[in-house]
Formats: structure tokens, C-alpha cells, sequence
């Protein structure tokens, strides 16, 4: 086995051996805790520019699904386990997870204590870090020196939003004119949340991120799904006054009472989440490690009922910046952060966890029939689950 090092920029030096492609990588070393959907993980455009790390021990033990991909391929810089499987075992397998590394070019290490890593970065806030391996990787582990990490603390993910434009999985869909539109604003978008939206009848258009106000209303959607993504929302200022457009048209349509115009449900998660608030006037900011996993509790303020749910990001909507047409709908119980929003002038609503969760929870799953209903109650049709 090839010795591969992970370096961290504090200094510290886990030692372990090479797993996927050979070289070096620099990129945002952060930790999931999912027990499951290491795939959904790996093909997640929102991990885009991010060192990943698998909390849990053993992975790759199902192999290789395409079917569970979430984009048509990956967008980490870097892979980190403990021990990576070998020979998976798993009736839909169609491969090792190893091979589909190099196939990626992606540059792993395994064999390090994560539970070190995790602590390291729990306690001190994600850090930037450098995973290298290959002939020259103990001799640039010898060399380190203030030059080395001052290169790796440089590094920062810029344009993550255009860089993961194309990740779509291309899926054909048959358009009807007897279902309702949604037009999915592509961020990064996970392919489960299409699946979602078809599952309940709906026909989804798909527009990139740097599509207009003005191209999407002129499809005459009867909803809007603004989708997760990479990177600082506040970076995204383009799509944010796109956004605010589209909010400033429902909010004058809803005004002007017209009866021949109604306005448009919009539903955002994650990324789409944070930059609906701040295209509504509230802030973001970065988060000390962020959250990222299968087993975020979350708290609907109104009912008090807290769901479990399937997260990955590292920025959140501020609570106190809020304004006051934007209610405080769910919160994180661990640390309070702010989860979700109901704006009450407009009918449009968000979440920063992810409802389309595979592999994950289920719990919050209703938000696609509540939108769904949002949809229906537009077209003058009744409001049915599922």
C-alpha cells in the first residue's frame, strides 16, 4: 500500500495509505456523520471544493450504484475514511468503490483516525487541508513548513455555484399539459429533488443558475423550486436579484388583486434557502464546522414537533436578520440556527435541511406535498397529499 498523508492547516499530520487517484489536493477538510449514502455523499455538488470525511468507519460496503448518484459525478477535492471496503457486497453493486475514485480522480486516504480528525475539527472550525500521496508524498511531509501551510490556508472556494453547472443527470422527462410546471433553479441541484417533485405528478423544467427572472416567468411555472448548492451564498449576487425579482413579481401580483395573473409558490432548499432570505433582506454567515449528516433534529416552532433530518451545509441564515414579512418556521435544536422560513407576504417558503433525503430520513418529506398543495391551490385544483 502507497503511504498517503493528510496535512491540516494547524500543522497537524495524519498518516495513512492512498486510496483512489495518486497527487495532491488542497480543499475545505470537513466531516459527515451519515452511516449511509457515502454515494449520494461523493456525487453531491454541494460538497464541491470540500476534503470530505466519513465519521462512520467502514464505507464503500454496498460498492458502487450509479443509481443513487446524485449528479452524473463527483465534485469533492478529497476523500478521507477509516477503512474503505474492499470486497462490498450488495445485489445492485456494479463495482468498487476504490476504482470509482480513480475513475473520478479523486485523491483519498484511509486508515487515519477520523475520530481524531473530527474532534480536531469540531473543536477548532473547519480548516483547510492538503491530502498527498505518490513517490513525492514523504518528502513534501518532511518539507512542511510555514510556505506549505500558508499555501494550504489560502486556498478558498470561489465561483462553486458555476463550477458545478452541468452536474445534472440527464433523465427525460415527458412534458404535460394537463400536469403543473415547476421550474427547478439549478444550483447544484441533488437528482432526487426532480424526483420528488415528479413523484407528485409534476412536470419539472430545469433552467441553470444564470437564467433570468424574465426567461423563467415568461415559462408561466406554477411553482418555483430555488435547489441546494455550493459555496457562500452571498458570493451568488446575480441569481440573489434574479431571486428578488421573482419575489417583488409575486408581491405586486398579490397587490394588484389581478384576476387574470396569480402568483408563484417558491420553495428553496439549502443554498436555494439562504439566498431567497437574502434576496428578502436578511444576512448569512459562516457556521464553526457547519452540519453535515443523516441525524440533524430539527424544531417546528409552531407545533414543537422535532424532525430528523439529512443536512449539508456550512452557512445559515442569521435569526436576527430577518425581516419582520419572514417568519421563523424551524430551528436547529442542537445549536438554534435557523432552518427554515415562511414568508407571510408572499407564498413562498424554505429549509435549510434537505426534505428529498437518500439515503436519509424521511421525516420531512410532507414539504413536497405542502408545496405540492401550494401548486394545486394555484391552478384551481383541490390540495391533495401525495
Amino acid at each position: 500500500m502507497n503511504k498517503a498523508y493528510l496535512i491540516l492547516a494547524d500543522g497537524t499530520v495524519f498518516e495513512g495509505f492512498s486510496i483512489g487517484a495518486q497527487g495532491c489536493t488542497t480543499g475545505e477538510t470537513v466531516f459527515t456523520t451519515g452511516m449511509t449514502g457515502y454515494l449520494e455523499t461523493l456525487t453531491d455538488p454541494s460538497y464541491y471544493g470540500q476534503i470530505v470525511t466519513q465519521t462512520f468507519p467502514l464505507i464503500g460496503n454496498y460498492g458502487v450504484i450509479p443509481e443513487d448518484f446524485e449528479s452524473r459525478k463527483s465534485y469533492v477535492k478529497g476523500y478521507v475514511v477509516r477503512e474503505l471496503c474492499e470486497k462490498p457486497s450488495n445485489f445492485r453493486c456494479e463495482g468498487q468503490l476504490d476504482a470509482f475514485l480513480k475513475k473520478q480522480n479523486i485523491i483519498g486516504i484511509a486508515g487515519i483516525d477520523t475520530r481524531k480528525l473530527t474532534k480536531i475539527l469540531r473543536e477548532a472550525g473547519v480548516m483547510n487541508g492538503m491530502i498527498v500521496s505518490g513517490s513525492d508524498a514523504e518528502k513534501t511531509v518532511k518539507k512542511i513548513n510555514e510556505k506549505t501551510l500558508e499555501k494550504i490556508r489560502s486556498y478558498s472556494i470561489t465561483e462553486a455555484v458555476k463550477s458545478v453547472q452541468g452536474s445534472a443527470i440527464e433523465e427525460k422527462t415527458a412534458e404535460n399539459a394537463e400536469k403543473s410546471l415547476v421550474v427547478l433553479y439549478d444550483f447544484g441541484a441533488k437528482a432526487n429533488i426532480k424526483r420528488e417533485l415528479e413523484k407528485r405528478n409534476l412536470t419539472v423544467k430545469t433552467v441553470p443558475f444564470d437564467a433570468t427572472a424574465e426567461e423563467i416567468l415568461k415559462l408561466n411555472p406554477d411553482g418555483i423550486m430555488l435547489s441546494n448548492g455550493p459555496g457562500d451564498p452571498a458570493e451568488n449576487t446575480g441569481v440573489i436579484e434574479q431571486i428578488k425579482k421573482i419575489c417583488d413579481w409575486n408581491k405586486k401580483i398579490i397587490e394588484e388583486k389581478a384576476e387574470d395573473k396569480k402568483s408563484v409558490p417558491v420553495f428553496g432548499i439549502c443554498l436555494g434557502h439562504q439566498m431567497l432570505a437574502l434576496a428578502r433582506g436578511a444576512k448569512t454567515s459562516k457556521l464553526k464546522y457547519g452540519h453535515r449528516g443523516g441525524n440533524q433534529p430539527v424544531k417546528d416552532l409552531d407545533t414543537g414537533r422535532v424532525f430528523i433530518s439529512s443536512q449539508n451545509h456550512g452557512y445559515a441564515v442569521e435569526n436576527d436578520s430577518l425581516p419582520e414579512y419572514a417568519k421563523l418556521k424551524f430551528i436547529n435544536t442542537n445549536d438554534g440556527t435557523c432552518e427554515g422560513i415562511e414568508y407571510t407576504d408572499i407564498p413562498a417558503f424554505s429549509v435549510q435541511f434537505h426534505p428529498e433525503a437518500c439515503g436519509g430520513p424521511h421525516d420531512t418529506n410532507f414539504l413536497f406535498d405542502l408545496f405540492t398543495d401550494m401548486i394545486k391551490g394555484r391552478c384551481g385544483k383541490t390540495p391533495q397529499r401525495g
